[in-house]
């Protein structure tokens, strides 16, 4: 990469937490948990999120009693999520994949690995792509990694720090290669609230963004 992308990414680092905060998230669940609250989330919103997991919560003790219980029943108990057979069927072959691998439904043992390891076991996973694997390195570990979802792609590539090629997939990598480490665990939440906020899919506030004087889109669009 070259060197004014890097001070670039420096910059916009800066920036992002002297507006947003260097927080990460107030969100700290248990590894498992936090994995199948990431599977709920696929195609839905947070409200409906929050209310199937509740839900599942609820209605069993244990990560042991939703792997046991009828598909159809684990189904209907996390219907408000959308997509409700599939996340079903999604959650109870992670629970399977994990307690053949570890011998418990326990994911504990992440922690100590080395990060590139650790999401090479998660996405080895049924159904665990390179965001949800973050997002449980990130949330639970709080491990530097990146969580690319299409707000930070978006703004990232926007802002000129990635190609406007780069698919999210090939992101998470290439993103934490470039940011600087000490702002990565906060990066994901403060792109996330200024792609909601400002730099939006259509009609981005770019004359209100404070990042625009470093923005390749807003240079070609002013």
């Amino acid at each position: 990469m070259s060197e004014e992308i890097r001070r670039k990414a420096v910059k916009v680092c800066k920036i992002l937490i002297s507006k947003y905060g260097k927080e990460v998230s107030e969100r700290k669940l248990p590894p498992i948990d936090e994995l199948v609250m990431t599977i709920l989330s696929q195609h839905t919103n947070d409200i409906n999120m929050f209310r199937a997991f509740e839900s599942l919560k609820g209605a069993y003790s244990s990560w042991e009693e939703v792997l046991a219980a009828p598909q159809d029943e684990l189904a209907v108990t996390i219907r408000s999520s959308g997509m409700y057979n599939l996340k079903a069927k999604r959650i109870q072959a992670t629970l399977r994949e994990i307690q053949e691998r570890v011998g418990k439904l326990d994911i504990s043992h992440l922690e100590t690995m080395e990060i590139a390891e650790a999401k090479e076991w998660l996405t080895s996973l049924h159904g665990v792509g390179p965001k949800t694997a973050a997002i449980v390195l990130l949330f639970s570990f709080g491990l530097p990694v990146l969580p690319v979802d299409t707000h930070v792609w978006r703004v990232t590539k926007r802002l000129g720090i990635i190609d406007m090629k780069v698919s999210r997939e090939k992101a998470h990598n290439l993103l934490e290669q470039i940011m600087p480490i000490d702002c990565i665990p906060s990066l994901n939440k403060n792109l996330v609230q200024h792609g909601r906020e400002i730099c939006r899919a259509q009609n981005p506030k770019c004359a209100d963004c404070i990042l625009n004087h470093f923005c390749d889109y807003y240079s070609s669009h002013s």
